[in-house]
């Protein structure tokens, strides 16, 4: 007599697991001219919380091209590099739990100019865009002036300027009050014409004329001769120093 075959049991499907993943994004492109402090920034996403597995690593391509170097690596606490082409101008800046991972860079060159990488691991998420790339271009500084240093040179080109053209305007507003000051302190010595010889209102015009009727006298008229020459001695001195 055969037996009834015993039904298989059928194990109950499973749940299918969540996926765990994570995103990093950094700015594609960055901007510094040489000298300057640049920061890097790199964030984070990830459906697990930040713990001690945590891991963050940097690392720098050249512009010339060729295999990238990692040159820090955060694990519960960051080692920036002490030697090296960043050696002692990497400086921590992220915040793990707050999903930041961000470095600075000190005193920029123009050989950082290159593509870095953050690359952002935390078990168990494994799947997702882990890394993320920003290109680096430093540039020359250029000369710029300071507001102190304008402000000096106005300072010096326009006060003497001004000071001149005042005194321009000045001398231009007042030479007639010059002219007036400058008669009123008339030297002793200068006299005005006449006044040398003690004759108010004299003037050499009327010393030529008396000069002419002198000499064009008719013979009738000799007394007035003989009396010319009993003049004083002050007179003829005078008619003859203007004849």
């Amino acid at each position: 007599m055969r037996r009834p075959r015993a039904k298989s049991e059928k194990t109950p499907p499973r749940a299918p697991s969540p996926v765990s993943s994570i995103t990093v994004t950094t700015p594609p492109e960055v901007h510094a001219s040489k000298g300057d402090t640049v920061t890097l920034s790199c964030s984070f996403t990830s459906t697990s919380r930040p713990t001690s597995r945590m891991t963050v690593d940097w690392s720098y391509r050249p512009q010339s091209g060729g295999p990238p170097m990692m040159f820090l690596h955060f694990s519960s606490r960051a080692y920036p590099p002490t030697e090296g082409q960043f050696g002692g101008r990497i400086r921590w800046q992220g915040t793990p739990a707050r999903g930041d991972a961000s470095i600075s860079l000190i005193n920029a060159t123009l050989n950082d100019n290159g593509t870095f990488t953050c690359t952002v691991r935390n078990p168990p998420d494994v799947h997702g865009s882990t890394t993320s790339h920003t290109v680096l271009t430093v540039t020359p500084r250029v000369p710029s002036i300071r507001f102190s240093d304008v402000a000096v040179l106005l300072f010096f080109i326009l006060l003497p300027s001004a000071v001149i053209t005042l005194i321009l305007i000045g001398r231009m507003m007042c030479p007639k009050k010059e002219r007036n000051q400058s008669k009123a302190h008339r030297s002793p010595i200068e006299v005005t014409e006449g006044d040398e010889y003690g004759i108010p209102g004299y003037t050499h015009k009327e010393d030529r004329a008396k000069c002419r009727d002198l000499y064009v006298m008719d013979s009738d008229e000799e007394y007035y001769l003989k009396d010319f020459k009993k003049r004083p001695p002050e007179a003829e001195g005078y008619a003859d120093s203007h004849c």
